[in-house]
């Protein structure tokens, strides 16, 4: 089958490789969308902190935003799932640990990441092998787009939940990216009432258009009281700025990651009597997202500016938009296309 492989910094290739079969508790899916994000481009210039700590190496195969359909089954009594259109936990833990088992594989000192930790394969493919454990079923009114984009939304699901807000709260969410413009959305859909923050204007503007008319920059940015900040951004100086920001007594949720290292002062959230959340994964929202996907709560369909083949990913990694692209942050890719 065709795959998409990184085999060094700055260097990819679409290959030929030998197609998954499915052990016992493992299912083979026929991949029909994938995301590309933050991480995958770090892994692709080589700046993942993984590649340098041993969690992951070259040559790798990422991609861990998908939807397919499954083909394939290891064992009798999964046949159930075949034929079943699906996406996947991203997180596959050891399942003996104390924290897979108190629902916490996503924080499994052991765990294995798929197309990011551990070796396990991505779905940057025509198809990818999973454990049966990590598969929830997709109902036919979530499509293709919706499915893809059902992993990083529970990432912004949980930032949300983490928030803490209610309908008539008001949120600044920093960094109108993916997960900062779903984010918004799943506030929006709480009745809360959301502000943006980000630098580029091309963002700023696309999160209009999403109906976000509260979109700003750092010099326009209202003196306003927030609820909860929710950083979703990759900059460095943001972490601290969260904290100036939001009202004593209420929530920063840090679901960005920066490149570098950032510091917040304990001492600003002691007197300010903040609660601090981080959020690794959107292991944990997956259902919710999925059921918000399904009733139309929530729509993250147009935050997708093009959808593209194999061949085509290493140009995106590598920062060029595909002609004909919308403004819209995310990338998709079909395996099915050239």
């Amino acid at each position: 089958m065709r795959a998409f492989v990184i085999t060094g910094p700055g260097q990819a290739e679409v290959a030929d490789v030998p197609p998954p079969v499915a052990g016992p508790g493992e299912v083979v899916v026929g991949i029909e969308r994938v995301g590309v994000c933050g991480t995958d481009v770090a892994f692709f210039t080589g700046e993942m902190p993984f590649l340098h700590d041993g969690n992951a190496r070259y040559p790798m195969r990422i991609g861990h935003e998908w939807m397919g359909t499954v083909l394939s089954v290891g064992s009798s009594q999964d046949e159930g799932w075949l034929g079943q259109r699906v996406t996947g936990d991203t997180m596959l833990g050891c399942r003996k640990c104390v924290r897979c088992e108190s629902g916490r594989q996503h924080l499994c000192d052991a765990r294995l990441e798929v197309g990011v930790r551990g070796g396990k394969d991505g779905a940057l493919a025509e198809q990818v092998c999973v454990p049966t454990t990590s598969l929830f079923a997709l109902p036919e009114i979530v499509d293709a787009t919706a499915g893809a984009l059902v992993e990083p939304a529970g990432n912004a699901w949980r930032s949300v939940q983490a928030a803490n807000l209610h309908a008539g709260s008001r949120v600044l969410i920093v960094g109108p990216g993916t997960i900062g413009l779903l984010a918004a959305l799943f506030a929006r859909a709480d009745g809360v009432e959301v502000h943006l923050l980000g630098r580029s204007e091309r963002s700023l503007t696309f999160a209009r258009s999403l109906g976000f008319a509260e979109a700003w920059t750092q010099e326009t940015l209202p003196d306003l009281p927030f609820d909860a900040v929710i950083n979703a951004s990759t900059s460095g100086d943001v972490p601290a700025r969260a904290v100036e920001l939001v009202e004593p007594g209420r929530r920063v949720v840090y679901v960005g990651l920066a490149g570098s290292d950032s510091e917040v002062d304990s001492r600003a959230l002691v007197f300010k009597d903040l609660t601090a959340v981080g959020i690794l994964s959107g292991s944990p929202g997956t259902m919710q997202t999925i059921a918000a996907f399904a009733d139309g709560s929530v729509d993250p369909r147009p935050l997708v500016a093009a959808t593209v083949g194999l061949g085509e990913i290493g140009a995106i990694l590598a920062g060029v938009r595909p002609r004909g692209a919308s403004a819209a942050p995310k990338f998709h890719v079909d395996p099915r296309l050239p």
